[in-house]
């Protein structure tokens, strides 16, 4: 018997039952994505959890949050400490005589003594600094390639640089004209050692240092400077020709040191002055506002087959002259 119905229409299907509210709460969802500190499987909850674990900790024990963990300070690398390292046998013993505030005093282990490493470690025990043997491969690394350590090294606390103005009433308290040497854009902590080591042996009174743009006193200086950074004074200027111009206030006469100067060096009348010898980088020389600040370019007599001198050599050069007029006309 037939089916009811136009043959080939579509049978009408029964209602199905519902799910009585059974998906209700997978069609809700799981809401927001948890951010990612709270998710204890991803790295930054991990380090959320370390942290509040360190914290519990710090509160248990009673040690300051900003401190650190005594075992991270115990086995921090001393190259990473703060200050500089002083190398070699000269300047580590100057730095030590002048009673530079060493941290500790470095010595390579095997080391041939002599008189200036026994009266090191003489000095360091006497003030109370820590005497450390290390391997020689140890101070290498702590020193750096280019230092030449002689086996001894002294940390010393970062320097703390002199104003301009104090060099002059240093020099004035002495009974004493003025002699400063300013260095404009020279970046090589070698010349900057040697212009300290004239200043100290001709007379000065102190070095001057842009803050920007110019070298600071390292441990490459220290060591260049053959201990005489420990006696003569580094002063840091914010910006130089400012205080050219300061200097200038204070009654010195600021003398630039170039090639093509007017002035030349050899009898110089300026020379029983109070002074500022501005010394500029070899190859570029004095910058341009430095040049329209001074009261006069004085230049070094040479061959014409030499183009120019180091910071330290021309400093030197003019020094020894200055100092020579000052000894005449005393």
């Amino acid at each position: 018997m037939a089916k009811p119905g136009r043959p080939g229409a579509p049978r009408k299907k029964k209602p199905s039952a519902g799910s009585g509210g059974r998906g209700r709460k997978a069609l809700e969802g799981k809401g927001p994505t948890p951010k990612a500190e709270d998710r204890s499987w991803h790295p930054a909850g991990k380090r959320k959890a370390a942290q509040e674990r360190l914290e519990a900790a710090r509160a248990r024990h009673g040690r300051p949050e900003q401190e650190a963990p005594r075992a991270q300070r115990r086995t921090r690398p001393a190259a990473d400490q703060a200050g500089e390292l002083v190398t070699g046998r000269n300047s580590v013993l100057e730095a030590l005589r002048a009673r530079v505030p060493g941290t500790t005093l470095y010595l390579a282990s095997r080391l041939e003594m002599d008189d200036r490493v026994k009266e090191s470690i003489a000095i360091a025990t006497h003030r109370g600094i820590p005497v450390l043997e290390v391997m020689r491969a140890e101070l290498d690394r702590m020193s750096g390639p280019d230092a030449v350590h002689q086996g001894v090294a002294l940390r010393v606390p970062a320097y703390e640089y002199a104003h301009p103005l104090d060099l002059v009433e240093r020099a004035r308290s002495r009974g004493e004209v003025p002699l400063l040497v300013a260095l404009d854009g020279v970046t090589d902590p070698r010349n900057l050692g040697a212009v300290i080591r004239s200043v100290a042996a001709f007379g000065g009174h102190g070095v001057i240092v842009p803050q920007r743009r110019s070298v600071g006193l390292t441990a490459a200086a220290w060591k260049t400077s053959a201990g005489a950074a420990a006696r003569i004074p580094v002063a840091m200027a914010a910006n130089l020709t400012r205080t050219l111009t300061a200097l200038q206030g204070e009654g010195l006469f600021v003398l630039g040191l170039d090639g093509g100067g007017d002035t030349p060096l050899p009898g110089l009348s300026f020379a029983t002055s109070p002074l500022v010898l501005v010394v500029g980088s070899e190859g570029k020389g004095l910058s341009r506002l430095v040049t329209e600040t001074c009261d006069a370019v004085v230049s070094i007599p040479i061959t014409a087959a030499t183009e120019s001198l180091n910071a330290g050599v021309a400093a030197s050069v003019a020094l020894y002259e200055i100092a020579r007029l000052r000894s005449a006309q005393a």
